[in-house]
């Protein structure tokens, strides 16, 4: 962490985070937002309130400065623990949404070093003899082969790979293998094959040894009776080593084969062709490559920005120049994904600094979890909620919206309720897109542009706008009109539905069926569409499905081929969702507690 002198917060966060954002700690300052008496002098034509209101005042009538500067180090404390909690939960998601991507081929890697150890192990073990001798067992060149795993993981950037082989190395484990990992410094020209074994043998036997003798491992392995499980060694990146001492371990592990049972794996982030390329060919000849490929920069990204930007992981949301900022940001690191998250943590602490009430956004989590403040913390939480809300509400920075009661616990539930709906209409768009190849990150900058939806009814926009009083939730359902461009995104996803045979239209409805289950509204709509797919004419009851299904042998009989007003009622109907959910977040009242805007923040750090 950096130095105590600097006002960081510390973060319980894992090692995997703190490993890869070393050189972003220093931006990690949560700043004192601006008091509520400056606020005032920088809003001169709003509507001020009683300082009564604010603190207890003098004898005099004048504030007391120094309770109001209680209240404010209060806040700021709030807003440094509400942080540690948002951005935990989105921590906890990137890593689980990174594992889900990882897990089928983890999976495979997993059944093939078990597959290769018992490959090893078929050509004998040592007798107890040879294997007290304290050197390698001769024998024939084909029992020396190491089965070696490429995993070709795509990156440009060697951050991303480490997060990747920790969680393999995770994975292995929790199979009963023994794993220890090697890094391209390890490996280096400056480090030699003596540098390699030690660190096996502090992973492995978790003690610092002053010789680096292979001979201690091969006790170690034989003593324990370990010889049920495999040793797992992971090179992170073959590209980064130096190719003579690579060279050099792989043949000594080779030769030590039978008494330590090794399976190789390596990252690739070029071409399978890269160890002819680093390699002697004396080493190359050691080797029996299988060959694993992870998902591709862009798919994990898209996995991360629909866990936490799309599904709000935690109410935390970006406007849409952030989101154009962080699109571009990602294609310009060449698709690195820690680069993406790293500039996603720094808008999600800006957010924090710059937003008075944006302790707010702890409610939910802490309300989900029951946990994350300790009793008395968040009692203070609950207290200083209720006796800041009503003056931050009534400041001249939000409109006035009537049915919030000045309640800032209803405006977080109304603003809840309109994400849902947002975040369930854009993931309808996006299965759809996904047929004309719709990447997801450029569907969601279209989504959150307030220039493409213009309300249709001028008269409540005029009057929110003017704050004479439309209910929050009148104000959220407001209607707007989606300027489509043909080049458009949206545009493109909601084309699409019309060219889907029927097969793959009835599979797109299924999926938003269980897209919206958490949008009533709007899942008994699909629920119907779905219905009326299946019948053919929309009219029919559920005893009419029970006796269509009784006649026909398959569900595949179902499929007729619609005329075309049906493909037309599927993508009307997106289109009315477009218009009727998915107003921008910075076109709705109060979405300052929530959502981060100021690119010109984000661009400065």
């Amino acid at each position: 962490m950096a130095p105590a002198a600097a006002p960081l917060v510390e973060f319980p966060l894992p090692s995997t985070v703190e490993n890869i954002e070393t050189n972003f700690e220093p931006f990690y300052v949560l700043h004192k937002a601006p008091s509520r008496k400056n606020s005032r002098k920088t809003n001169p034509c709003g509507k001020l309130r009683k300082k009564g209101k604010l603190s207890p005042s003098g004898p005099n009538g004048i504030e007391n400065p120094e309770t109001e500067e209680r209240d404010d180090s209060t806040l700021e404390h709030l807003r440094m623990e509400a942080f540690e909690l948002v951005w935990s939960r989105i921590e906890t998601t990137i890593k689980d949404v990174l594992r889900d991507t990882n897990v089928k081929v983890f999976d495979d890697i997993c059944r093939w070093v078990y597959k290769a150890f018992d490959a090893i192990r078929s050509s004998g073990t040592p007798s107890s003899s040879s294997a007290s001798r304290p050197f390698p067992i001769l024998t024939r060149a084909d029992c020396k082969i190491l089965f070696t795993g490429l995993v070709l993981t795509k990156n440009m950037e060697v951050v991303d790979d480490l997060l990747t082989f920790e969680e393999l190395g995770y994975h292995l484990k929790s199979h009963r293998c023994h794993v220890a990992s090697l890094s391209s410094q390890e490996l280096s020209a400056k480090s030699s094959i003596d540098g390699c074994i030690k660190s096996l043998l502090r992973q492995l036997l978790k003690v610092t040894v002053d010789s680096a003798d292979m001979f201690v491992l091969a006790s170690w392995y034989r003593e324990q009776g370990y010889y049920e499980n495999p040793v797992v060694v992971i090179v992170e990146d073959i590209e980064r080593c130096c190719g003579s001492v690579l060279s050099d371990f792989i043949i000594m592990l080779s030769e030590w084969i039978v008494k330590i049972p090794t399976i190789l794996i390596m990252g690739v982030a070029t071409t399978i062709d890269a160890p002819s390329n680093v390699l002697r060919s004396n080493a190359l000849q050691q080797l029996c490559p299988s060959k694993f490929v992870l998902g591709s920069p862009t798919e994990r990204m898209e996995a991360v920005v629909e866990a936490v930007l799309l599904r709000h992981c935690c109410m935390f949301s970006i406007g849409h120049k952030v989101a154009i900022f962080l699109r571009k940001y990602f294609l310009n690191q060449d698709g690195t994904l820690t680069s993406f998250i790293r500039a996603m943590k720094i808008a999600c602490v800006q957010h924090f600094s710059m937003e008075p009430l944006s302790f707010m956004l702890a409610r939910s989590i802490v309300e989900e979890e029951n946990k994350g403040f300790q009793d008395g913390n968040r009692a203070l939480f609950l207290e200083v909620l209720s006796k800041h809300a009503s003056d931050f509400l009534s400041d001249s920075r939000y409109p006035l919206v009537e049915g919030t009661g000045n309640n800032v616990g209803n405006v977080l539930s109304e603003l809840e309720r309109w994400q849902k709906g947002w975040s369930a209409v854009v993931q309808c768009l996006y299965q759809v897109g996904k047929y004309g190849k719709v990447q997801l990150l450029d569907l969601l900058c279209e989504a959150l542009d307030p220039q493409l939806f213009k309300p249709i009814t001028s008269e409540n926009s005029s009057r929110l706008q003017q704050g004479k009083g439309v209910s929050f939730s009148s104000s959220c359902e407001l209607q707007y009109q989606f300027s489509s461009r043909k080049d458009g995104y949206i545009y493109q996803a909601i084309r699409k539905v019309r060219d889907l045979p029927a097969e793959l239209l009835h599979q797109l409805l299924v999926s938003w069926e269980k897209i919206t289950g958490c949008v009533p509204e709007i899942h008994e709509k699909v629920k119907d569409l779905l219905l009326a797919f299946k019948l053919g004419d929309g009219k029919s009851s559920e005893k009419a499905i029970a006796d269509v299904s009784k006649r026909h042998a398959s569900q595949k009989d179902l499929f007729i081929k619609y005329p075309k007003p049906m493909i037309e009622k599927a993508e009307s109907f997106l289109s009315s969702l477009v218009s009727e959910h998915t107003r921008p977040i910075e076109s709705v009242p109060f979405h300052e507690l929530i959502c981060f805007k100021d690119v010109r923040k984000l661009q400065l750090v």
